[in-house]
């Protein structure tokens, strides 16, 4: 298995615990992933945390690192073949690797389809060559992959098993030692190094406006990991007048404590919207990335929340118009909107229900049938 983000190495680890009741005793995972795929007991031979790397700019300077990490991963591979090999995601390193070892006899597997219903929609060729099958964790995927002729099933996602359909603002609250009253804005403003450096200066502007316009708001800010928190520190500093709790994680109790979320772009905003949480979606990138991205995209929103639900329901404010200005008002609109509110948890409560698959089984039971069809004994 390889996962090379978060998201993937809570869907890879979902995927362990799915298989660990379907599989032997003593059957070996092993690859690269993260700390959650370790829990469930993955041999990580390398940590996701060399292809958690962004945009089409940033990673030109990690190209000779990664390209040597699958060039030594495919080599291991292809001397001692596995009985399954799992992409989760990252499929910019993955496909390649698939295809190479498809080639070579060996069954692929990848977890989440990429959106080629979004941008790129050329990917569908190279999924064709690269894997014997898909597993889809939005529900409209899967005809797209099957009129190309490539074998999915819909498994849902594992957020959604995983937070309850009715979230415990209180408890949260209390749990981070937050007032049980009073507006509570959670911010988060990315984890990767180079998010924070973008956006973090603005989102610290934003909440200053905000504390302005709303004497009484308080900010909750996660940091993802210990450096996230170093480097998030000196712009705390710079803010002294802020009525911030910066955490250590805790992400998820972060947004469920909240009245109201501003967010960088990524899955993210998907645990947001199954948290029933009024939000705005922002990201800032690199002028060249941004263009690229603009030139191969067929949707009008890039959020998970508006992709899914067809339609604007949350606002989305990008690159240079992400102004401290216009974050500002747009989160406060979201906070004060009570109608809004009561709106965005029917289409949330909504696409919740349709998520909830209990992903961990049916994602191993797709992956036993690929190794039966396979004859590989179980």
């Amino acid at each position: 298995m390889v996962a090379g983000e978060p998201s993937g190495d809570l869907l890879a680890a979902s995927l362990l615990d799915g298989l660990a009741s379907r599989l032997p005793d003593g059957t070996q995972y092993y690859g690269i992933g993260g700390p959650r795929m370790a829990a469930a007991g993955f041999d990580a031979h390398w940590p996701l945390e060399k292809l958690t790397v962004r945009g089409y700019v940033e990673v030109l300077k990690h190209i000779p690192e990664i390209l040597g990490i699958r060039n030594d991963l495919k080599r291991q591979l292809l001397a001692e073949p596995p009985d399954v090999f799992i992409g989760v995601d990252a499929p910019d390193f993955n496909f390649s690797l698939e295809h190479a070892l498809r080639d070579a006899g060996i069954p692929t597997i990848h977890f989440v389809c990429p959106s080629i219903w979004a941008w790129r929609g050329g990917r569908i060729k190279k999924i064709a060559k690269a894997v014997d099958h898909m597993l889809c964790v939005f529900p409209f995927e899967t005809a797209l992959l099957e009129k190309a002729g490539i074998a999915a099933t819909y498994v849902g996602h594992p957020l959604a098993d995983e937070i309850p359909l009715e979230p415990d603002t209180a408890g949260a609250r209390r749990a981070l030692g937050l007032p049980e009253s009073g507006p509570i804005i959670a911010v988060l403003p990315g984890s990767r190094r180079s998010e924070i450096d973008l956006i973090g200066p603005t989102f610290f502007a934003a909440m200053t406006l905000m504390q302005q316009r709303e004497p009484g708001v308080r900010f909750v800010m996660p940091a993802a990991t210990p450096a996230l928190r170093a480097q998030l520190q000196p712009l705390v500093d710079a803010h002294p007048q802020l009525a911030l709790t910066l955490t250590d994680g805790q992400s998820q109790q972060a947004m469920t404590a909240a009245d109201a979320i501003l967010v960088k772009s990524g899955t993210v905003t998907l645990e947001a919207a199954l948290l029933k949480k009024p939000m705005v979606i922002s990201y800032k990138v690199p002028w060249l990335t941004g263009q690229i991205m603009r030139s191969q995209g067929y949707l009008p929103y890039v959020g998970l929340p508006n992709i899914l639900a067809g339609r604007f329901v949350v606002p989305e404010i990008l690159q240079h118009f992400a102004t401290p200005e216009a974050l500002a008002d747009a989160t406060l609109q979201q906070l004060r909107d009570e109608t809004n509110r009561r709106t965005l948890t029917e289409i949330f409560t909504e696409m919740h229900h349709v998520l909830k698959q209990n992903t961990a089984q049916r994602a191993a039971e797709a992956v036993v049938n690929v190794l039966g069809a396979r004859g590989v004994s179980r």
